[in-house]
């Protein structure tokens, strides 16, 4: 069969995201199936798309979908409105069928086969799509398919894919140029899953909640296919990075072994690690630590289920700054356990670190198959017949909602290095031209 696959995620701010999931599916379909891959970061809007399939006469076009919107309560943009407008360029100019995938569709599934009317809809990893074009092959019945459905299927979850998923070789599209023209970061993955149990995280449902780990040498190979490719900046998506400080360990080492001789970055949960660990990842490259901090106070630690505590950030902070590396941390204030003294306590721990960008965001956006929808819906932030597709983001009974973007309006001011929601378009526009002018990764260290 003719497949089309299509990234539809066109978030470019502050720095584009490399539509990874589409190497993979690729990979797990081709061959047997002639398989086209396109980037509507590259195309720009539907009228683009016609042409790819006026040429290419897809059977099949699947649809990945990343965000459902930008989970900022600032300034929510809903993206679901400009995936419908290209399904419906699709309907017009085809015939093949539309099916829907990617983390953002396994989040919501009946939602968005109901409001996007597609044909079928991959739940969980995309590899699955093999299942459906085997059976569309053979003319046979879905129903049994584990993670396939319709828009009137009974939405069951299915379990994570139980094979091997590899990468494949690197393919020579077009669109790899759109994000080596700006900042040169490709995407890498070295396990999925995640074991943890932060409330309003989506990752364990959409990736299973144990890890599932990628062979180190086989990460760093691919981490060498991506250089070779052009990459000149790594970013791995894992949920965390160092996740597993052992296998994290022995991925620094493959690729000092592999040669790797490009920068790279990920996010890292600030748990106690072992002696000199962020000195040797920066020995085999590493220049950016995210932390997934959140808060910085206790109660709202233990409340949004987080396995740290403040002095484990203020811990794993110092080493990675002693081991030269570059250091953010995100916060999300405002939600279970807040409380006006609570995020006094966060500001002003904020303080304490030094040399580091702040990504702040106030109000956490809900989502279902996390704590943190339970917890909505027992306070009636939520009604049971709520449309997730409709961002909804709790806030802490004790505190007010304008008081605290006030408060951390008031702190920020002033602060270069503190990024609130989605940040600026003065932000974004800096970023542009740096990249312009050869700059490469995602560049927050210059806010410092």
């Amino acid at each position: 069969m003719k497949v089309l696959l299509v990234s539809t995620n066109t978030v470019a701010e502050p720095h584009p995201s490399y539509p990874i999931g589409l190497d993979y599916v690729m990979s797990a379909i081709s061959p047997p199936h002639q398989v086209k891959t396109v980037d509507m970061n590259e195309l720009g809007d539907g009228s683009a798309l016609t042409g790819v399939l006026s040429q290419f006469v897809p059977d099949v076009i699947g649809l990945s979908i990343r965000n459902i919107d930008n989970v900022d309560f600032a300034n929510v943009q809903i993206f679901i409105g400009q995936i419908r407008e290209l399904i419906s360029t699709i309907r017009k100019r085809s015939s093949g069928l539309i099916v829907l995938g990617g983390s953002g569709f396994t989040i919501m599934p009946g939602e968005l086969m109901t409001s996007l009317e597609a044909d079928y809809g991959i739940i969980g990893e995309g590899e699955r799509l093999q299942l459906l074009l085997r059976a569309l092959e053979r003319n046979e019945n879905i129903s049994g398919l584990s993670g396939i459905v319709t828009k009137d299927s009974i939405i069951e979850f299915p379990k994570p894919w139980p094979h091997p998923f590899p990468r494949g070789v690197f393919p020579n599209n077009s669109y790899t140029t759109f994000y080596l023209e700006r900042g040169g970061i490709l995407n890498l993955q070295t396990k999925r899953g995640c074991p943890f149990s932060c409330v309003y995280c989506t990752y364990p449902h959409i990736e299973g909640k144990r890890f599932r780990f990628v062979k180190p040498e086989e990460v760093a190979d691919t981490a060498r296919m991506l250089q070779d490719a052009g990459a000149r900046y790594l970013y791995v998506t894992d949920s965390t990075l160092n996740g597993s400080y052992e296998h994290s360990l022995e991925v620094a080492g493959a690729f000092k072994k592999a040669g790797i001789s490009i920068p790279w970055g990920g996010l890292f949960v600030p748990t106690a690690s072992p002696p000199d660990y962020y000195h040797i990842l920066a020995d085999a490259g590493l220049t950016h630590v995210e932390f997934g901090t959140e808060a910085l106070s206790d109660r709202v630690l233990e409340a949004y289920g987080k396995p740290f505590h403040i002095d484990d950030v203020f811990s794993s902070h110092m080493e990675a700054l002693a081991a030269g590396l570059h250091v953010a941390h995100y916060l999300m204030l405002g939600g279970p356990g807040e409380n006006e003294d609570t995020l006094k306590e966060t500001l002003a721990n904020t303080d304490k670190l030094e040399k580091t960008a702040f990504f702040v965001f106030s109000g956490i956006r809900i989502y279902p198959h996390t704590a943190l929808y339970t917890l909505a819906l027992e306070e009636g932030h939520i009604e049971s017949n709520w449309n997730p597709l409709e961002p909804r983001f709790y806030w802490s009974p004790a505190v007010q909602r304008e008081a605290v973007m006030e408060l951390v309006k008031n702190h920020a001011a002033g602060r270069s290095n503190w990024v609130i929601g989605t940040g600026s378009q003065l932000m974004f526009k800096n970023i542009t031209k740096l990249y312009a002018r050869g700059r490469v990764g995602p560049l927050w260290e210059r806010l410092i």
